[in-house]
């Protein structure tokens, strides 16, 4: 069974920026770059019927499409790190747009996400780094920032149970309002492409 969630496309230029600051950190295993995302609602391992009604409620969605940046670097998990991240600077329609996905799943039922929304990409799972190590890594790279790019879409991706994650298949498409039809690409795609349905 597939495990899905929401997310944010990183586009072409954007995840170039990003690949940038592989490297330069012993322990960790580095996201392969067309898998980068902004995760806006994790719903785990979940049964075909359940992923209908998300996915038909979804449909209801209307948001304007947004610029959106990349911009700082930090690390999850404290004293013990396990993850290197890009985080997306504030933005008040990013927020509106993932606080209706999470209206949504509360009217459908579903259990609460524990975690606070941070936006933001994941670039490495850490295996026993040490904290001085990524304290390093993090100063070094502090000034990160990449071009602001428009979010045209969201979209309903799923993995299957890996280590690390990914990779990710895009099941569902939902454009924003005012989007090009044909936004940015991310970086996992050549061609233009459309809805999965």
């Amino acid at each position: 069974m597939p495990r899905l969630f929401t997310a944010l496309e990183i586009p072409r230029d954007a995840a170039l920026s990003l690949s940038l600051l592989r490297g330069g950190l012993p322990g960790a295993r580095w996201i392969d770059v067309e898998n980068y995302h902004i995760t806006l609602r994790f719903f785990g391992d979940i049964e075909g019927h359940v992923a209908d009604e998300i996915a038909n409620a979804l449909d209801r969605v209307r948001r304007p499409a947004f610029q959106l940046r990349l911009d700082g670097v930090g690390a999850f998990g404290g004293k013990k790190p396990h993850s290197i991240f890009a985080a997306a600077s504030p933005s008040p329609d990013l927020n509106a747009l993932q606080a209706e996905i999470d209206r949504i799943c509360q009217r459908l039922g579903l259990p609460a996400d524990a975690r606070k929304f941070t936006p933001h990409v994941t670039l490495a799972r850490l295996r026993n780094s040490s904290p001085i190590d990524v304290a390093h890594y993090l100063s070094a790279r502090g000034n990160f920032s990449a071009a602001p790019f428009r979010v045209g879409r969201f979209v309903l991706m799923s993995s299957r149970d890996s280590v690390g994650g990914g990779p990710y298949v895009v099941e569902e498409v939902w454009p924003l309002a005012g989007a090009d039809m044909r936004p940015s690409l991310p970086a996992s795609f050549e061609e233009p492409y459309g809805t999965m349905r």
